[in-house]
């Protein structure tokens, strides 16, 4: 059964506990069954000019909405226990991390995937893999650097992997490509 989390931040400052905003997108049996998205107020509602560009989010934005401890029970609710993929895993896991260190918040238990390395073995010839590229490759419209775009186009990755290679769940997608599974620490 193809069930599983994806997840991806947005970052106010090349420091990963600066999320300002994060996106969720639930998959059960294969299907979209829910979604979360919340804008977050970075630690001292700093931004930088480059980060803004990329993503479109501006302190103004972000003035009034919760910090991440704020967002973090809906998080961890739809997180523990759970296999959640990213795409460039390494990065959005950093973030993560790092803004549970800063607010001094336990981890959830779960496990974690990256896109990047499902994109890479399923369709090595691509000519990169990025998400908006692998996004063009599958057909899957988005708005690249929003983080509930995002996270939609990261979860069609392991359904189209899956169904090129005839596998049923996650765990038996990532045996058949050499992907590992592993858990947050």
């Amino acid at each position: 059964m193809m069930d599983f989390v994806a997840i991806d931040f947005e970052t106010a400052t090349r420091w990963p506990d600066s999320a300002c905003s994060v996106a969720l997108v639930e998959i059960r049996d294969g299907e979209v069954a829910g979604s979360y998205y919340s804008l977050i107020r970075p630690p001292g509602c700093r931004f930088d000019t480059r980060n803004i560009r990329i993503h479109g989010i501006t302190p103004e934005m972000v003035e009034g909405e919760r910090d991440f401890s704020g967002v973090w029970p809906e998080l961890m609710a739809r997180l523990a226990g759970r296999v959640v993929v990213a795409h460039n895993a390494p990065f959005d896991m950093n973030v993560l991390r790092h803004s549970l260190q800063r607010c001094h918040l336990p981890a959830p238990a779960f496990r974690q995937c990256c896109t990047v390395q499902i994109a890479r073995r399923a369709w090595p010839d691509l000519p990169n893999h990025r998400l908006d590229t692998v996004g063009d490759f599958l057909r899957v419209g988005f708005r690249h650097h929003n983080a509930l775009e995002d996270a939609r186009a990261c979860a069609m990755i392991p359904l189209a992997a899956a169904r090129q290679c005839g596998a049923d769940s996650l765990e038996e997608l990532s045996r058949r490509l050499k992907v590992n599974i592993r858990p947050f620490s």
